[in-house]
């Protein structure tokens, strides 16, 4: 699959004649709302865990550099808690463009935190997209987000904002936060 999945993703679900879809963020799009929303709530989904082993050729780098961001895979038994946002259907047309590079909008059972439950669709970059770039030690997949740096700024600012975010909503991930030490290690050095 190429980098670019915005003509895919249109076709992936059919949300003509929806009045509102619930869209589920795991990574940026829970501290970098940058599109309209009819509400926002706390929530999480099962089996599935976040990771950075997907490559930013087009925000968090550049083609020569990559940086590396989210996508989740599968987690047996793991919980992955983030944010709901119920959307009008248009607001897809700019998340397909910000989530161009390898992403699929797939459909995923959320919680919410007051327990409540409802179907939303989540973006995930499978292992068969161009700009995967899969698993590796976390101390390197650090070195390579503190020297990443693309037009959406530096890499080192997801990883920082992301794990910010999830201490504010009170989510555990321990991927994350071990990054997080490691990049700032590094940084120190």
């Amino acid at each position: 699959m190429s980098f670019n999945t915005i003509e895919i993703n249109k076709q992936r679900q059919d949300l003509s004649g929806r009045e509102s879809v619930w869209l589920f963020g795991y990574g940026s799009l829970i501290f970098k709302a940058d599109f309209p929303y009819l509400e926002q709530r706390p929530a999480s989904i099962r089996g599935w865990a976040r990771r950075f082993w997907q490559g930013s050729h087009d925000h968090r780098g550049t083609p020569e550099s990559p940086g590396r961001v989210l996508t989740l895979v599968e987690s047996p038994g793991t919980v992955c808690a983030g944010m709901a946002y119920r959307v009008a259907p248009a607001v897809f047309d700019h998340l397909d463009v910000r989530e161009k590079n390898g992403y699929l909008r797939f459909s995923t059972p959320m919680t919410f935190s007051d327990g409540g439950h409802e179907e939303g669709l989540v973006y995930i970059a499978t292992e068969d997209n161009a700009a995967f770039l899969g698993p590796a030690s976390e101390a390197a997949i650090a070195r390579q987000i503190a020297g990443s740096h693309g037009p959406s700024g530096p890499n080192r600012d997801y990883l920082l904002n992301l794990a910010e975010a999830l201490r504010e909503l009170g989510a555990e991930d321990e991927h994350v936060f071990a990054l997080e030490r490691f990049l700032l290690g590094v940084e120190r050095c």
